[in-house]
């Protein structure tokens, strides 16, 4: 199994509630290992999956439900 971690920027001004939403549902994602927003760079979300099961493509396209201006960070 290969493992990949990308990070995410999301809009700083994300409110905690949906930041915590956001790695809910992100977490309930087939092939994802592990997801978290940085404690102090609350608008740097990592997540680590499987690429096998899980695409970065999929993963932004799920984000972007939350902050349409997501991007990838060094994508």
């Amino acid at each position: 199994m290969y493992i990949v971690d990308i990070m995410i920027h999301v809009h700083p001004d994300l409110l905690p509630i949906h930041r915590e939403k956001l790695e809910e549902e992100m977490r309930e994602l087939r092939g994802t290992i592990s997801v978290h927003f940085n404690h102090k760079i609350t608008h740097e979300l990592t997540i680590t999956y499987n690429p096998e099961l899980l695409s970065s493509k999929m993963i932004i396209k799920r984000v972007k439900q939350w902050d349409n201006e997501a991007v990838i960070i060094g994508g």
